[in-house]
Formats: C-alpha cells, sequence, structure tokens
C-alpha cells in the first residue's frame, strides 16, 4: 500500500470517536474469520501506536506475512468506511440507501416494490432539496417503466419526461450559478479585494460575463443560495460592503424560511452567517455584528452543530474568527489574546483539519490581536510563519500586509538595522 494510502488510513483511524471505533469492533466480530481478526488487530495496533512502523507491525502480529499487508490495509480502509456508512445518519446517505435497496429489487425482478422505493425516495429528495438524487431516482423509474408495463404507459411516459426535463433545467441552473460562486471564491483566494480601478473593473467584467441569465424567482433553493454567494463573492471583492450585506442577508433568510434545512445543511448555514458577519465587520456595523454574533454563538442550542466533525469543525472556524473581529473593533487586545491558546491548540493539533488558506488567515489575526496588546514579539513570530511559507501562491493581500506589519513591528522593538534590511528586500 502506497504510502499516502498509508497516511489516509491513520488519518482515518485518528478521525474516529469512541463510538465510531466500538462499533467497528461490533461490525468487524460478525464474521469470525481468520482475515477478520487480522485487520482487526491491524486497527488496534495503529489504533493503539498513532503511526505506522512496518517492522513493528510484523513484530507485533506474526500471523501478518510481509506479503500481506499491503491488501489488508487496503481491506481495512474499506471495512472502517463500510462502518461508518452504516453509521451514518445524513439524510442524503438515507436517499442513496434507499436507491440502492430499488436496485436490488430490480436485479431480483420485483419491480413493482423497485417502483414504490423509488417513488419514496423522490418525493423525499425534492422535500430536502436533494435535486440530484430526486433525478437519478427518476431516471431508473423510467427504466423500469420501460420494461415493467402495468399501467396507462402513453400517459406514464409524459409524466416521467415532463419530471425529467424540469430537474434537469433546475439542475444546471443551479450547476451554472455554482460553478460562478466557485470562480469567484477562486479569485479572492488568488488576490483578495480589489486593490485599484483596473482589478475593480476585471472582477465586474468576469462576473457578467460568466453570470447566467437564469432569474431569481425561477430557480430553486440550491440555485438561490448560489445565486446569493455569487453576489456576495462579487461585491466582497469589490469591497462593496452594502450590495454584498444584503445577498448575504438574503442567503442567511433562505435557512431562516424553511428551519429544517438548518441543520440538514448546516455547513452552508454556517457559511451564510459567517458571510454576514464578515461583511459587517468590514462595514464596521457595530450593533448587527453583536445581533449575528449572538445568534452564532447560540446556534448549538438550536441545531447539533457537532452532528460531525466538519460541521463542528466549521462551527469553532467562524466562532473564533469573529470573536477576533469583535476584540477589534471594541479595542479589547488584552481580552482577546486570552483566546489564543485555545486557537493555538485547535491549529497545533489539527483538531479539525483546516486548510491551510484557514490557518494563514489565523495566523495574520493572530499577530494583529499581539500587535494591538503592544506584544511585538508575538505578533512577529505569527508573522513569520506567514512571510516563511514555501508555496505562499493564495492570499497574495494578507502576503503583502503581513510584511509591511513586521516592519512596523521590528520598528517598535527598536530592530533598526533589521528593518533597513527588509525595506531593501
Amino acid at each position: 500500500m502506497p504510502k499516502q494510502k498509508t497516511d489516509d488510513l491513520l488519518a482515518l483511524i485518528q478521525s474516529l470517536t469512541k463510538a465510531e471505533k466500538r462499533h467497528f469492533h461490533l461490525f468487524a466480530r460478525r464474521n469470525a474469520g481468520a482475515d477478520n481478526r487480522l485487520f482487526l488487530k491491524l486497527f488496534d495496533v495503529l489504533d493503539q501506536r498513532g503511526d505506522y512502523d512496518e517492522a513493528f507491525v510484523l513484530k507485533k502480529i506474526p500471523d501478518i506475512k510481509k506479503s500481506q499487508i499491503a491488501n489488508l490495509k487496503a481491506h481495512l480502509y474499506r471495512q472502517l468506511l463500510t462502518s461508518l456508512r452504516l453509521l451514518g445518519k445524513n439524510e442524503d446517505m438515507a436517499l442513496r440507501e434507499m436507491l440502492d435497496h430499488a436496485r436490488l429489487l430490480y436485479n431480483k425482478g420485483l419491480y413493482r416494490q423497485s417502483l414504490d422505493i423509488l417513488g419514496k425516495a423522490k418525493t423525499r429528495a425534492l422535500d430536502g432539496a436533494y435535486t440530484g438524487i430526486a433525478l437519478e431516482a427518476l431516471d431508473f423509474e423510467k427504466l423500469i417503466e420501460s420494461q415493467y408495463i402495468t399501467r396507462s404507459l402513453e400517459g406514464r411516459a409524459a409524466e416521467l419526461s415532463h419530471e425529467t426535463s424540469a430537474l434537469s433545467r433546475r439542475i444546471a441552473a443551479t450547476g451554472a450559478f455554482s460553478n460562478l460562486s466557485l470562480q469567484m471564491y477562486g479569485l479572492y483566494l488568488k488576490n483578495g479585494f480589489a486593490r485599484n480601478a483596473e482589478e475593480y473593473d476585471h472582477v465586474r467584467t468576469y462576473f457578467q460575463f460568466h453570470l447566467p441569465k437564469t432569474p431569481y424567482t425561477e430557480l430553486d433553493f440550491w440555485g438561490r443560495v448560489y445565486h446569493c454567494q455569487s453576489y456576495v463573492w462579487m461585491h466582497h471583492l469589490c469591497q462593496e460592503f452594502g450590495p454584498g450585506y444584503r445577498y448575504a442577508r438574503r442567503w442567511v433568510e433562505l435557512y431562516e424560511q424553511q428551519p429544517k434545512l438548518k441543520n440538514q445543511y448546516a455547513p452552508l448555514y454556517l457559511k451564510a452567517l459567517h458571510n454576514v458577519l464578515n461583511i459587517l465587520f468590514h462595514s464596521l456595523d457595530y450593533p448587527r455584528i453583536c445581533f449575528y454574533l449572538d445568534k452564532l454563538e447560540h446556534l448549538p442550542g438550536e441545531i447539533d452543530v457537532g452532528q460531525d466533525n466538519n460541521t463542528e469543525g466549521l462551527y469553532h472556524l467562524y466562532r473564533f474568527l469573529h470573536r477576533i473581529d469583535l476584540h477589534y473593533l471594541e479595542g479589547t487586545f488584552a481580552e482577546g489574546v486570552n483566546i489564543i491558546p485555545e486557537l493555538v491548540k485547535c491549529i497545533e493539533t489539527d483538531r479539525y483539519r483546516w486548510d491551510d488558506h484557514r490557518i494563514l488567515v489565523f495566523y495574520y489575526r493572530i499577530a494583529c490581536l499581539y500587535f494591538g496588546n503592544q506584544n511585538y514579539h508575538g505578533a512577529v513570530e505569527y508573522l513569520n510563519k506567514i512571510i516563511n511559507q514555501k508555496t505562499p501562491d493564495y492570499r497574495a493581500d494578507i502576503q503583502c500586509f503581513a510584511r509591511f506589519l513586521n516592519l512596523i513591528a521590528h520598528f517598535e522593538l527598536g530592530n533598526m538595522t533589521l528593518v533597513e534590511y527588509q525595506i531593501k528586500s
């Protein structure tokens, strides 16, 4: 098994909760064959050790031959995913399971039973805004109806064709706005805000050229979400915070109007709140920041933010970001630095697997907290983490700001020789 795959296996094992590990043991022991005992023993060794040492594994489990180990690791990885799949509570996973059951019944020639399940899956998918799964169920229905004729085929064929066309148009419109949103986010990651008239014009022209023609009123839930996202990113890049706030608020309101979707799509609801708060911070709108931050802080009482590691990680990511922003606005830097140890621990332990961009932003915000509290050594420590990155190919604005702030911090520390050197470089 290649090193990357081995690292993936270890990362998966380390991400498991106690309940998930207990379930895996019960799942693995359902058949007491020799192979099961071996991959379970391998799991226990890797779980206890935390890293992979092949010599240690072979010594610890003499029954494993060196030639077996690659296949055994691959088998363990698949079994872990299967175990997690059985524990999964996501609505989309439940819907796909219904499609799997329909396929099994179809393979048995039990067409009517398969159609019954597909009809229920399609209705449930449309209620939960899973348009892609609904279309997949619909395509399967058409396949079965073409072979199993007990109804008025003429009427049924027209009905299925109409449903397919309508869903396909909705998915195409949603995909177009989803693409635009991702493209605008890519521009932001690469360059940050538009800093002059030329960059401003480039962003606006790029946006208008790629803007889909479908009106907002004809979009489904997801189409409207991505429509709002696209405009939020465009206005954010252009630093037009008033219009940006209107679209970000509309994004939040889409979830407020359908409360059941808040928990079902918690990561995107969190993202909506984050974007509102981010725009309000740049607008220096203190009262509204307090309102939406309070909404974010009390969200665990409304939805299950700990439903999975991804949702929990996003919740704490945004909570840290906007608590720091509030300290900036209030000028309470001495109080703000008190949250740094907890934040740094999350980063260093990789508890939530935040990406490099998120960590870069946190380093800069930590440096600003230290600078505001006149702890210039602390500021320089975190600014150097940004400046000394090996591949700084994103957020050119933060890369630039970090160098300026680093100069000022060294000036405050009296490191004049270093300041002169850095100015030249």
